[in-house]
């Protein structure tokens, strides 16, 4: 697991959205392009390198908790200063775990 940059974030300046990935995270998680905003701007937010399925371009995983409360693990990338979310899910026991500790 690599580390990331907290500063990487600062330059982002919104996000891009793939209708294909959103309508994805909707109907197989119901998570909403909203919910995964949400975490980026909610403390804490635990955010790693993700080397394993880096191979095309760099991608991140984030933990974090919506404005709900609602814990949820994103992958995403950064495009041309957007985020762009991959998928989106509810954190598993094991994720909420790490993400209670930070």
């Amino acid at each position: 697991m690599g580390s990331f940059r907290q500063d990487t974030l600062k330059n982002c300046t919104g996000f891009d959205w793939d209708t294909g990935n959103s309508e994805k995270n909707w109907l197989k998680h119901k998570v909403t392009l909203s919910e995964c905003e949400q975490i980026f701007f909610n403390h804490p937010l635990v955010i790693q390198y993700d080397e394993q399925h880096s191979h095309h371009e760099k991608r991140y995983y984030a933990l974090g908790h919506t404005d709900a409360k609602r814990l949820l693990f994103v992958v995403f990338t950064i495009r041309r200063e957007l985020i762009r979310v991959i998928s989106a899910r509810d954190m598993s026991k094991k994720e909420r775990g790490v993400y209670r500790k930070s």
